[in-house]
Formats: structure tokens, C-alpha cells, sequence
């Protein structure tokens, strides 16, 4: 008997576990008027000015940092090491091997010593600073800034108007934030940027290389042109110091031959001399020439719609403001490179 019942139970059971579970209780839609619609795309359009004007502030802040530490690391390491008496020996070197070199080529030397120059400024001020922040990091950071108080909007937005969050994102995904295509992978939507790491977005990728490449470098300007009067000052003294010596000494100290003395005691304290003189001028002039560049690079970084750090931003907020210009209007037409929100869309998202 007990036996039966047993076999009865776990037929019971078997067949329990055959039924097909219950299909899951799908909230109904709720019908968002399109008036409602057409306010939360003004809000939208609000939140992202709002967001814009809070990230230029955020961008100009970090761009005032980085320029201060160009500073401090010019005046730390670079000016301390162009002043020292070994390095313009050095550079007096190479000033004789440029100007042997040259053939005569006009104003060669002073272009290699303007190259080599920048080179020791990377190394010595650019690189340490890049590594707590450069312009193509804020340009990033700033993106990624005005993408978070845009998130943290739309929540206010749902809620402020008793829109469900999921129709709200389905609607943002109709609005373009980035339209770089064809191919697709170029354009990417409000949602998109998001809900998305940007730096993982393919759009977002592109977007960048279109502002570097508009910008024409990755760098800080032109700070090449900086280097150019402090080369040009350095090699003209330097060449007029070397020219007493003869070329044939200037070759010899470049192959390190120096038994003969190039660089004697006597000499070496003469020249020690008329570097300590000069070493004012040339100070004041690093400090101009550098101060000047960096000055006009800041202000173009700044404020430039196109290559500057706020590019970035600038275009995504472009983008979503565009789209939405129309749509938060009484509707009159559809124009290009608007969305095109009809009353389905308006009720059923």
C-alpha cells in the first residue's frame, strides 16, 4: 500500500515539473501624451546646455592646472639644464657638427637646434606632466563629464514626468549623439553614449580622430615654434664663440678628441664667463618665447568649437540639440537631420 502511494506521489511530481512555466507579466504600456513628449524633449535639450556650460567650466579648470605644471616643470627642469655650463658646451658641439654639416643650407643649423631642443623639452617637461593630465585627456574627461550630468538628468526627467525609464531610453535611441557614418559603427545615439564607456564606443573613437585630425596634431600646438628664437639666439652665440677655434676643433671635440684642448682650463673658464653673462637674456628669452606659445596654444585649446578640449562635447550636444529642435515644437514638417517622432512613437515608447 505504502508502496503505491509512493508511485503515485512522484507521478504527481513528474508531472508537475512537465507544465510549462507561466510566461512573465509584461507591464502594460503607459500612453504618454504627445505634449508630455514634446516637454520632456525641450528638458532634454536643457539638460544638455546645462550639462555643456557645467563641462566648459569643468575644461577650463583642468586646462588652468595643465598649464601651470608646463610651468613649474619649465622653470623646475628645463630652464636649470638649458642654463647649465656642461650643457652649453654640449650644445656648442652640436652646433659646430649642424653648422659642418649644413653645406651651407640657410639657417639648418638653427632648425636642428630647435629639433633637438624640443626633444629634451618632451623628455623633460611635456612627458612628466602628460602623466597627471594633458589636453588629450581633459578632451576626454570633459566628454565623459557632460555624458554623466546628462544621465543623471534624464532619471530627473522620467521621474519628473511619470515616463518609465525603459520608454525614455527607447526614445533616446532615436536621437543621434554621433553621426559620422557610413559604416554604421560610426554613429552612435543618446543612448548609446549613455549607457556606453565611451572610450569602448567605436563612434566615440572616430569622433576623436576627426577633432585630431582637424586640429593637425595630438600634441599642444605649435611648440616647435617656440624653440625656433631661443635655437636661433643659442647657435648664432655659439657659433661666433666656436669660430676663433677653428672648424678642425669642432670636429675633434664632436669624435671626442679632445687631447689638444678644445676645452682647456683656460678656455673653459672664459666661456664659463660669457655663459654667465648671457645667462639672463637667454632665461628671459626661454621664458618669453615658451610663455608667449603656450599662452596663444591655451587660449586655442580652450576655445577652439572644433580642436579644442570642449570639441568633443561641443559636437555630441550639437548633435542631440539638433535632432530635437523640431520635435519640441508643435510639429509643422519634417526637416533634415531631424527625428522624425510620430504619434505611434509618441504613445507606444
Amino acid at each position: 500500500m505504502n508502496l503505491r502511494w509512493l508511485i503515485v506521489a512522484v507521478l504527481v511530481v513528474l508531472a508537475g515539473c512537465a507544465m510549462s512555466p507561466r510566461a512573465p507579466v509584461e507591464a502594460p504600456q503607459v500612453v504618454i501624451p504627445p505634449s508630455t513628449w514634446q516637454q520632456v524633449d525641450r528638458e532634454i535639450i536643457q539638460a544638455s546646455q546645462s550639462a555643456t556650460e557645467q563641462t566648459k567650466i569643468y575644461a577650463q579648470g583642468a586646462m588652468d592646472y595643465w598649464r601651470t605644471r608646463v610651468y613649474e616643470l619649465t622653470e623646475q627642469n628645463f630652464i636649470p639644464w638649458f642654463s647649465n655650463y656642461w650643457t652649453q658646451e654640449w650644445l656648442s658641439m652640436k652646433v659646430s657638427w649642424y653648422t659642418i654639416s649644413a653645406k651651407g643650407e640657410q639657417d639648418a643649423t638653427e632648425r636642428r637646434l630647435a629639433a633637438y631642443l624640443l626633444e629634451q623639452y618632451q623628455e623633460k617637461v611635456l612627458a612628466p606632466v602628460a602623466v597627471e593630465i594633458d589636453p588629450n585627456a581633459i578632451l576626454s574627461l570633459a566628454a565623459a563629464f557632460y555624458v554623466d550630468i546628462l544621465k543623471e538628468e534624464l532619471q530627473k526627467i522620467s521621474q519628473r514626468h511619470d515616463v518609465p525609464m525603459a520608454q525614455l531610453n527607447g526614445r533616446i535611441q532615436k536621437i543621434p549623439a554621433i553621426a559620422l557614418g557610413p559604416p554604421p559603427a560610426r554613429d552612435a545615439s543618446l543612448y548609446q553614449v549613455v549607457y556606453t564607456d565611451l572610450n569602448a564606443l567605436p563612434a566615440y573613437s572616430a569622433l576623436v580622430d576627426k577633432i585630431h585630425k582637424a586640429g593637425g596634431t595630438k600634441g599642444v600646438g605649435s611648440t616647435d615654434t617656440a624653440m625656433a628664437p631661443v635655437a636661433k639666439r643659442a647657435s648664432q652665440r655659439m657659433e661666433a664663440e666656436m669660430a676663433p677655434r677653428g672648424a678642425a676643433s669642432a670636429v675633434a671635440a664632436a669624435a671626442g678628441k679632445l687631447a689638444g684642448g678644445l676645452i682647456t682650463v683656460g678656455v673653459a673658464g672664459v666661456r664659463a664667463l660669457i655663459q654667465a653673462a648671457d645667462r639672463p637674456d637667454s632665461e628671459a628669452l626661454i621664458r618669453s618665447s615658451l610663455g608667449n606659445t603656450f599662452d596663444k596654444a591655451w587660449i586655442k585649446l580652450v576655445q577652439d568649437p572644433n580642436t579644442g578640449v570642449m570639441a568633443g562635447t561641443l559636437y555630441m550636444a550639437a548633435q542631440i540639440e539638433g535632432s530635437l529642435a523640431q520635435s519640441a515644437e508643435p510639429p509643422v514638417g519634417i526637416g533634415v537631420g531631424t527625428v522624425d517622432w510620430s504619434p505611434t512613437d509618441s504613445t507606444n515608447q
